[in-house]
């Protein structure tokens, strides 16, 4: 593994309550110490699509790299996806068809998150949460204008709009992050199905206090239990 750090992890996808098709994909390479989820768009045999090409794409990456061409790697392979998309919708008649896109990778006692979209990575330090991403949407620069919190935003009549997203758009601009790995950290990778109906305190509540072995489905149950109108998809990864 390439990373100073053990690790375990669970991964979980549902269609929900109210879709037919899971447009979400989930993916996880612990050989590489790689996490990514996809929340897809466009309808069914397009959303779907969308985000199975990126996690296809992502998996299909030369194992063992070193970290920094991981890394690269794991760029190119979002951006190919991207343009690939992007033919796909012009094939189909221009329609619009993307995906958001959240990822993190371990190595040498860091961690690197990227993301694009209003999919989340989250961070559990110390019984503390926080958001390690900002939100691709239209809500998101209300939240940053101080205008509203970000659980305030998940009611907003626009939280769906997002703004950035793979497939979508001539360039893909992909935001990072990374930061140092504390033992006793834990990841959670989420699409918009989890966040929407899990408050922060939530989700504190829940990592905090559940094992691993039955915290992403926990956490699929608060997004069923307030109402799972979306694809729920949950990856949560334990430093230890």
């Amino acid at each position: 593994m390439n990373s100073s750090h053990r690790v375990r992890y669970s991964a979980r996808s549902h269609v929900g309550l109210k879709r037919k098709v899971n447009e979400d994909s989930v993916l996880a390479l612990p050989e590489e110490s790689l996490w990514l989820v996809a929340d897809g768009m466009g309808g069914y045999e397009a959303g779907d699509y969308a985000s199975r090409l990126v996690a296809d794409m992502v998996a299909a990456m030369p194992p063992g790299l070193p970290p920094t061409e991981r890394l690269s790697a794991l760029r190119d392979a979002i951006q190919k996806a991207h343009g690939v998309i992007r033919q796909e919708s012009e094939a189909r008649g221009g329609g619009t068809i993307g995906t958001t896109v959240a990822c993190i990778m371990l190595a040498n006692g860091h961690f690197v998150g990227l993301w694009a979209g209003d999919s989340r990575i989250y961070l559990l330090r110390e019984h503390k949460i926080q958001m390690l991403t900002t939100d691709h949407s239209v809500v998101a620069d209300l939240v940053l204008a101080g205008q509203m919190s970000w659980d305030e935003a998940e009611q907003h009549p626009q939280s769906n709009a997002i703004t950035r997203a793979v497939g979508v758009g001539d360039t893909l601009e992909l935001d990072k992050i990374r930061g140092e790995v504390q033992p006793g950290d834990r990841f959670l990778i989420c699409s918009d199905g989890l966040s929407k109906y899990a408050t922060f305190s939530m989700l504190e509540k829940a990592l905090t206090e559940m094992p691993i072995e039955t915290v992403a489905d926990q956490l699929i149950q608060v997004a069923l239990d307030g109402g799972g109108a979306d694809n729920i998809s949950v990856i949560v990864v334990d430093v230890l």
